[in-house]
């Protein structure tokens, strides 16, 4: 028995932009590889893209994630 059951038909409510084919989907039509979600609405999965931008600039900025080894600094202190 599979541990993970391929779905072949989308469950209506759930949205998904697909960056293969640049669309929302509602359910998965294409890949997982190729897709981003699921969000709760269409308007969530109209805005994947920026919210992916602004998701990753939060990251990059984000004193947490960037240790000292990192910017080249001494880790000794």
């Amino acid at each position: 028995m599979a541990l993970f059951k391929k779905r072949t038909v989308g469950k209506p409510g759930e949205w998904y932009y697909c960056l293969e084919h640049q669309k929302v989907e509602e359910g998965p039509e294409c890949p997982a590889k190729d897709r981003f979600g699921p969000y709760a609405s269409r308007q969530e999965a109209e805005h994947a893209m920026a919210t992916a931008r602004e998701k990753n600039l939060q990251w990059e900025n984000d004193p947490r994630w960037h240790d000292a080894s990192a910017r080249g600094e001494d880790d000794q202190g």
